[in-house]
């Protein structure tokens, strides 16, 4: 199975991005038609609006694309509609098939750990969900590295087949990933769909010192996260002042660099990237095919050290010591304008 360096991520359709189908269309439709062929959603994001819309959108193409979706988080008030269990997977599954008006999910994750419930029952669910052929292949997401490794053992040791991807959010200033997550993967053969890789607008080039920002959708739903008062908010902008004079000095723009960053990393198959209008899409799709030197990748290290992260709730900057788990760019990975050339390997091959 094989993704676009970009994939689509729905989190905005539907009531959460107060977005309606008319817009979500025009959105997905230009990055169809710009050569990505991975759409991920989630029975989460807008409470099942989102699939709807997905749905909808994908029915005269679903043989030609990708589709992955999530189940996990809450839904309902109901206690059981939510987690890992088999008895709430093997629901949320065919929730999510009519949902998404197919008979078959390429790549079903679940959104978050579920740690009240052992990881080999979410493992014997899923392989089920593959021999019934509902799904192609399954992933976890948001897991700790510590976790991912349990599931890739205790698959080995049951004879199942193990997590095929992981999705998890990487980006210039959420790198935490790279000391444990993104070195499992790499070890276990599981792609890395990595979500947020301008950190929810930060990297985008409109969070700067002496800029005044538009109140967006992200803002409304995340204030903390966008006080631009806050000690943490300052120091981000910062790092930014650096990180936008790195681009400009090798004539790169802040987000295509951002971008490429998550990319050059050997673990990551894709870069999830979302929004509501259609030149947001554009932007995105033209740095598509840019590498980074190893003198810019060193300089972004000397800004933001490798398993640094700058967020709420993790004011860790413990780098990390080992070259060999830092991040390099690698060969070819181009999303080719004319939708030919742009394929590389998210799914590893069954056990």
């Amino acid at each position: 199975m094989r993704v676009s360096v970009l994939g689509l991520g729905t989190g905005q359709f539907g009531a959460f991005g107060q977005t309606t189908l008319a817009d979500c269309e025009r959105v997905a439709h230009r990055a169809f038609d710009g050569g990505v062929n991975l759409v991920d959603t989630a029975d989460f994001y807008s409470l099942g609006e989102c699939e709807e819309i997905v749905g909808q959108i994908i029915a005269d193409r679903r043989d030609r694309l990708v589709l992955a979706t999530k189940c996990g988080f809450a839904v309902s008030d109901e206690v059981n509609e939510r987690g890992g269990s088999r008895a709430w997977i093997m629901k949320a599954v065919d929730r999510s098939l009519r949902r998404l008006r197919t008979d078959y999910i390429d790549l079903y994750q679940l959104h978050a750990p579920d740690y009240d419930t052992d990881v080999a029952e979410t493992l014997e669910a899923m392989n089920d969900l593959l021999r019934a052929g509902k799904i192609r292949a399954f992933g976890l997401s948001n897991t700790p590295g510590q976790r991912f490794t349990e599931a890739a053992l205790c698959a080995q040791v049951r004879g199942l087949n193990a997590p095929h991807s992981e999705q998890q959010s990487y980006s210039l200033f959420i790198r935490g990933p790279e000391r444990e997550l993104l070195p499992a993967c790499l070890r276990y053969g599981a792609g890395v769909l990595a979500y947020s890789p301008l950190d929810g607008g930060w990297l985008s080039g409109k969070y700067r010192h002496g800029r005044e920002s538009q109140r967006s959708f992200r803002q409304r739903l995340q204030p903390a996260k966008y006080d631009l008062e806050t000690d943490l908010s300052q120091r981000k902008l910062d790092v930014l002042d650096a990180l936008a004079e790195i681009a400009a000095e090798a004539g790169h723009d802040l987000a295509h660099m951002a971008m490429a960053f998550v990319l050059a990393h050997p673990a990551v198959t894709t870069a999830l990237f979302g929004g509501s209008k259609t030149e947001y899409v554009d932007h995105y799709l033209a740095g598509a095919d840019l590498r980074l030197s190893d003198e810019v990748l060193d300089r972004i290290d000397a800004v933001m050290a490798p398993g640094s992260s700058l967020q709420l709730g993790d004011g860790t900057v413990t780098p990390v010591p080992d070259s060999a788990m830092r991040r390099r760019h690698g060969g070819p990975k181009a999303l080719a304008p004319s939708g030919t050339d742009y394929i590389r390997k998210v799914i590893s091959q069954p056990a």
